[in-house]
């Protein structure tokens, strides 16, 4: 079993970075594959990045290729998704998910363990 803890959301404006930082604890982190998913109101849940169990892969939805980074230290047990140049239409509520399988993945249905959340809402 994992515990997974977001922080770091809050309001900016347009074309401010923030950075996100999930704290694992309860389970084998540095066995587990790490995402971050949002949903935004009025919509389904998303898939935004994820890294494998080594921080050697990483993978980003095509929406924040080149924006987002997502990375990890299995010595803190802490994952971490850095947002530059946000946009109005990042602001959603983000969560941090583990996987049991070590390769990282954009499924929803592969993670085994999700935080509550963090909002980021970015302003125009």
């Amino acid at each position: 079993q994992v515990q997974l803890v977001e922080s770091g959301g809050g309001l900016v404006q347009a074309g401010a970075s923030l950075r996100l930082s999930c704290a694992a604890s309860g389970g084998v982190f540095s066995d587990c594959a790490m995402g971050w998913f949002r949903r935004a109101p009025g919509k389904e849940r998303e898939f935004v990045a994820a890294i494998n169990w080594s921080g050697r892969i990483t993978h980003y939805a095509d929406s924040v290729k080149g924006r987002f980074t997502i990375s990890r230290d299995n010595a803190k047990n802490m994952v971490y998704l850095r947002m530059n140049s946000l946009k109005p239409e990042d602001t959603a509520l983000y969560y941090c998910a583990a996987s049991s399988i070590g390769s990282s993945s954009d499924y929803e249905n592969e993670y085994d363990w999700w935080g509550q959340g963090t909002q980021v809402t970015v302003s125009s």
